[in-house]
C-alpha cells in the first residue's frame, strides 16, 4: 500500500515536472521564435539611439560685420521622477531658483506617476521636461547643485552609510536631473527691435526628418525666412547604443556625422544709420500720432538699402503682440502715392521731348474741368512752367503734362519705373502694387494718374523710382544682402548691384534734378527739408486716402522722398506717414524727418559737403553723430 502511494506521488511529481518543462519550453519557443522579431525590435529600441546633431544657425550681420542676429546653444532640462523617490522637496528646493520656476511647480513635475499606455502596459513618467532653452552655464549650475545635494545627511554622516547606499545617492545626483542629448538653440537679437522688419524672427515649424514629422525652429519672416536654408545649415547625426542608465557605450557607436553650420548673411544695412532712422521715426510717431510711419535710406548708384524701418515695430526676441506690428509696410502695403508720383509723368515727358522745363501750362487758378470731373490744386495757381509745376506741386499742371504725353507713353513710363511688378528685394511678403492697363482706364484717368491717384504703389517702389532719377535715369534693383560667409568669415557668395533698365535719358534726369532742387526752397513745398551743407532734390506727397465709397476726409498719406547731394547723390531717403494727426502736408511733417535723418547720416558716413559749413559747426555735428554711433554699439550684447 505504501509503495502504491509513493508511486502515485512520484508519478504526480514527474507529471508536474514534465508540465513545468513543457511550459518552460513553450515559453522559450514563444520568446525565441514566435515573438523574436517583436522582442528584438523592443530591445533595439531601448538599446539603440540615434541623435540628430543640430548645426549652429548662421548669424545675420550688418554691413560692418556687427551681429544683428546670432544663436547660442541651450539645454532642455529633464528629470527622472522614478529615481528621486520621496526626495522631491530637496531637489525642487535646490534647482527651482536656477530654473527661475516656482518651487511648487518643480515639485509637482518631479512626482512619480503610474499609468497605462494604449496597449494596457503600466508605464511610469521616467522622462519629464522641466524647462526648455536653458543656457548652458545655467545647466552646469544645476548639475553642481545636484552634486552638492545631501538628502538630509551631512558629508560625514553620508560617508558612514553602506557603500551601496552611497553609490545610489551618487547615481541619483547624476541622473535624476539631466539634459536632453539633443541640443537646442536660442536665437538672440542683441539690438532688440532694431531692423526687426528686415531681420524677421525664428519660430517653430513642423518639418519631416528621417520620415518622421517633428517640430523644429525655422525663420518665420524677413531675412530669417528668405535665407532660412542658408542660415540653417545641415544636420549631423550619431547612431549609438546606451546602457540601462542611458549612458552611451562609446565602442558601440556606429555612425558619427558632424553637422555643417549655417552660413552668415551679411546685409547692406548699417546698424548706426538704421538707429538714426528709427530714432527719428520714433520722435515723429510720438509727435504726429500716425497709424504708422516708414523710412528707407538707400544708395541711388547701387540700390543698396542702408536702413529700412516701419513703426510700430516689435522685438524679434519676443515676437508676440499684434500681427500688424510685424508687417513690413514698406513692401506689403500699397497706397496712392499722391504728388511724389509727379516725378514719373514729368520725367517721362522730358525724356520724350513732349515738354521742356520752361514750357508754361495754365493751372486754371485751382479748378480744371476734364472728362466730366473737376480737378483741384491746393493753391490758386495761374500759368506755371514745368519746373514750377514740380516746385509748387500743382495737380492741374501735372495733369496737363500727362494729357500731352498721352495714355500709351504714360503707361509705358510707369511700367519702366518698376510700378506694377515686384522689385525682387529678398524679403518675403512683397506685393507688386497695381497699375491698371490702359484699356481699363476711365476718361479722367489720364489726368488723375499724373497726380498720383488711381494707381497703387509700395513705398519701396516709390523710393527706387526717385533713386533712378538720382542715378542718371537708371533703375537699380533694391539690394539688402551683400554676401554670404561661412563661420570663419570666408566668402561663399557675393551679390552685386544690378541695373534693371534705363528709364529716362541722362539729359532728362539732369533736368528733373534741376526741377527737384527747387522743392526744398522757400518757393517750394518743402523748405523744411533743406540741409545746411548740401543741395537737396526731392518731392513732397499728400494723398487723401481712398476708402469704400470714395476718398475719406481728414485721412492722408504724407510723404517726402529726396536725395543729396543733388548733383552727386550719395543717399536717397523716403519718409511716409499713414494718417498723421498733427498736420498732414508732406512738406510740413515728412520733410523735417528727412532733414533729421540726412544730417546725422551724412556726418556719420563722411559725405563731403556741397558748400558752406565752418570747421566748428561740422565738428559739432560729427560729435553728435559719434555719440549716436556709440549708443548703438553700447546697446549690443555679445
Amino acid at each position: 500500500m505504501a509503495q502504491k502511494v509513493q508511486f502515485r506521488r512520484f508519478l504526480t511529481l514527474a507529471m508536474l515536472l514534465c508540465l513545468a518543462f513543457a511550459g518552460l519550453g513553450y515559453r522559450l519557443v514563444d520568446l525565441q521564435v514566435l515573438r523574436h522579431d517583436e522582442l528584438d525590435a523592443t530591445a533595439r529600441k531601448h538599446r539603440e539611439r540615434e541623435f540628430f546633431r543640430q548645426p549652429r544657425r548662421g548669424d545675420i550681420l550688418d554691413a560692418k560685420g556687427n551681429p544683428l542676429a546670432t544663436s547660442v546653444f541651450v539645454k532642455t532640462v529633464c528629470a527622472d521622477p522614478t529615481l528621486i523617490g520621496g526626495r522631491q522637496p530637496e531637489v525642487a528646493r535646490a534647482i527651482a531658483p536656477l530654473l527661475q520656476m516656482p518651487e511648487a511647480s518643480v515639485y509637482q513635475r518631479l512626482l512619480p506617476r503610474i499609468r497605462k499606455d494604449a496597449s494596457g502596459k503600466i508605464v511610469t513618467n521616467c522622462y519629464v521636461v522641466l524647462k526648455r532653452k536653458v543656457p548652458l552655464e545655467t545647466f552646469q549650475k544645476i548639475q553642481q547643485a545636484m552634486t552638492n545635494l545631501n538628502f538630509g545627511f551631512d558629508v560625514a554622516a553620508e560617508k558612514k552609510l553602506p557603500s551601496a547606499r552611497q553609490k545610489f545617492f551618487t547615481y541619483l545626483r547624476r541622473y535624476a536631473v539631466f539634459a536632453d542629448p539633443l541640443d537646442d538653440q536660442q536665437r538672440i537679437y542683441p539690438n532688440q527691435s532694431l531692423a526687426a522688419h528686415v531681420l524677421g524672427y525664428v519660430g517653430m515649424a513642423e518639418q519631416e526628418i528621417a520620415g518622421e514629422r517633428t517640430t523644429q525652429s525655422a525663420g518665420m519672416d524677413g531675412i530669417e525666412r528668405a535665407f532660412n536654408t542658408k542660415l540653417d545649415g545641415v544636420r549631423g547625426w550619431r547612431a549609438t547604443e546606451v546602457d540601462s542608465g542611458r549612458r552611451e557605450v562609446v565602442p558601440l557607436r556606429d555612425q558619427d556625422v558632424e553637422p555643417r553650420d549655417g552660413l552668415n548673411v551679411v546685409l547692406t544695412i548699417d546698424s548706426v544709420v538704421q538707429h538714426i532712422l528709427e530714432s527719428a521715426l520714433a520722435e515723429a510717431m510720438q509727435k504726429h500720432e500716425p497709424i504708422s510711419v516708414t523710412g528707407i535710406v538707400a544708395r541711388p548708384r547701387t540700390g543698396e538699402i542702408l536702413a529700412l524701418a516701419t513703426l510700430p515695430n516689435f522685438d524679434p526676441n519676443n515676437p508676440g503682440g499684434p500681427p500688424e506690428a510685424r508687417r513690413n509696410r514698406v513692401i506689403t502695403d500699397v497706397l496712392e502715392p499722391g504728388s511724389t508720383f509727379k516725378i514719373v509723368v514729368v520725367s517721362g515727358a522730358l525724356n520724350d521731348g513732349v515738354v521742356q522745363l520752361g514750357d508754361v501750362f495754365d493751372c486754371e487758378h485751382g479748378r480744371f474741368a476734364y472728362a466730366g470731373r473737376i480737378l483741384h490744386d491746393h493753391e490758386s495757381y495761374g500759368p506755371l512752367s514745368v519746373e514750377n509745376i514740380i516746385t509748387k506741386s500743382s495737380n492741374i499742371g501735372a495733369a496737363k503734362v500727362g494729357i500731352k504725353l498721352g495714355e500709351e507713353r504714360l503707361y509705358n513710363h510707369i511700367r519702366d519705373y518698376g510700378f506694377g511688378v515686384k522689385s525682387d528685394i529678398p524679403l518675403p511678403g512683397e506685393v507688386p502694387g497695381y497699375v491698371p492697363p490702359t484699356k481699363k482706364w476711365f476718361k479722367v484717368s489720364l489726368a488723375q494718374i499724373p497726380m498720383g491717384h488711381g494707381i497703387n504703389v509700395t513705398r519701396l517702389q516709390m523710393a527706387m523710382a526717385m533713386c533712378a532719377i538720382a542715378n542718371g535715369g537708371v533703375l537699380m534693383r533694391p539690394m539688402i544682402v551683400d554676401r554670404l560667409e561661412d563661420r570663419e568669415g570666408h566668402l561663399v557668395a557675393k551679390y552685386s548691384p544690378e541695373a534693371v533698365r534705363r528709364v529716362i535719358s541722362e539729359a532728362a534726369a539732369r533736368e528733373m534734378v534741376k526741377a527737384l532742387k527747387t522743392v526744398p526752397t522757400p518757393a517750394g513745398t518743402a523748405p523744411k527739408a533743406a540741409l545746411e551743407y548740401y543741395d537737396v532734390a526731392g518731392k513732397t506727397g499728400t494723398a487723401q486716402k481712398a476708402g469704400v465709397g470714395g476718398y475719406m476726409p481728414g485721412k492722408y498719406f504724407s510723404s517726402f522722398v529726396g536725395f543729396f547731394p543733388a548733383d552727386n547723390p550719395e543717399l536717397c531717403i523716403s519718409i511716409v506717414f499713414d494718417e498723421p494727426k498733427q498736420g498732414y502736408y508732406g512738406g510740413q511733417i515728412a520733410a523735417p524727418v528727412f532733414k533729421q535723418v540726412a544730417q546725422l547720416a551724412a556726418s556719420y558716413l563722411n559725405i563731403r559737403p556741397d558748400h558752406g559749413g565752418d570747421d566748428a559747426a561740422l565738428a559739432q555735428l560729427a560729435d553728435k553723430t559719434n555719440r549716436v554711433a556709440e549708443k548703438v554699439i553700447a546697446a549690443r550684447r555679445p
